[in-house]
C-alpha cells in the first residue's frame, strides 16, 4: 500500500477474497484462492485497513462480492468499515436495481458506494448507477472479466460520453488497463484509470525483495500516463 501511494495512486481498492469471483479473470482468481487458503476473512481485511490508517490517509474502497457482505451484515459492516477508516464500497455483483438496502446502510455511516457500468448498459441502468453512486463511477471498458489486454477497447469513449449525460461524478475506467500508454488513452476521455490485474500479477511473479520498488514504479508510470492523456 505504501509503495502504491509513493507511486502516486489516488485511491486504493482493498479486496476481500471470494470463492467465486465471477467478474475476475485468472490472475485475480488465483489471488483470491491464495488469500482464502491463507485464512483471509472480512474481519482480517478490515483490520488491515485499520493498520493502514495508522500511517496513511489515502482513500480506501473495500472491494468484494455480495455474498461475504450479506453474511457479515450490511449495517454491521458499514459501522465497522467506518471505525477502521474505509471510505467506500464496490460490490461487483450487486445489481443496482437491488442495491437500495445496501446503499442506505453505507450512506448512513457517511461512506461512498461505487457501481459498475459496461458497454452493454442501457440508459436506464446508467441513470440508476448515477443515482446510487457516490465518489466515482467505475466504467468497465469491455465485456468479459478482468485481465491485462493488449489495447483499450473502442467502446470506452462512447460509453463515457453517454454516461456524462447522467452524472457529474468522476469516471474511472478499468478492466484491461496495464501500461502507461493505455492509461494515457483512457486519461484523454475519463477522470481516472483503474488498474487491478497488472498489480496482482506483479505481486504473484515478482521476487519479494523487489516487490515494493516494482509496485511503486508501476504506479508512477500509470499515473504519469493518465496525466499525459489529460494534457
Amino acid at each position: 500500500m505504501a509503495a502504491l501511494e509513493r507511486g502516486g495512486a489516488d485511491i486504493v481498492e482493498l479486496g476481500v477474497p471470494f470463492s467465486d469471483p465471477i467478474a475476475d479473470g485468472p490472475v485475480i482468481m488465483r489471488a483470491s484462492e491464495r488469500a482464502l487458503a491463507a485464512g483471509t476473512t472480512v474481519e482480517k481485511v478490515l483490520e488491515t485497513a485499520r493498520q493502514i490508517r495508522e500511517h496513511s490517509s489515502i482513500p480506501i474502497v473495500l472491494f468484494t462480492y455480495l455474498n461475504p457482505v450479506m453474511r457479515y451484515g450490511f449495517e454491521r459492516l458499514a459501522r465497522r468499515a467506518k471505525e477502521v477508516g474505509i471510505d467506500g464500497f464496490l460490490l461487483t455483483d450487486l445489481s443496482v436495481e437491488e442495491a437500495a438496502g445496501f446503499v442506505s446502510a453505507v450512506r448512513a455511516e457517511g461512506l461512498d458506494t461505487v457501481f459498475l457500468v459496461a458497454p452493454t448498459s442501457t440508459d436506464r441502468r446508467l441513470e440508476l448507477v448515477a443515482q446510487y453512486c457516490s465518489g466515482f463511477v467505475y466504467v468497465v471498458s469491455r465485456t468479459g472479466v478482468t485481465g491485462v489486454q493488449q489495447q483499450v477497447s473502442s467502446s470506452v469513449r462512447p460509453l463515457v460520453e453517454r454516461l456524462r449525460h447522467f452524472t457529474q461524478l468522476p469516471l474511472g475506467v478499468g478492466f484491461g488497463i496495464a501500461n502507461a500508454d493505455q492509461a494515457a488513452e483512457v486519461g484523454s476521455v475519463a477522470d481516472g484509470v483503474v488498474v487491478g490485474s497488472a498489480f496482482v500479477r506483479a505481486i504473484e511473479t515478482t521476487p519479494p525483495d523487489q516487490l515494493f520498488d516494482t509496485m511503486e514504479r508501476m504506479a508512477r508510470d500509470l499515473k504519469q500516463g493518465a496525466l499525459r492523456g489529460r494534457g
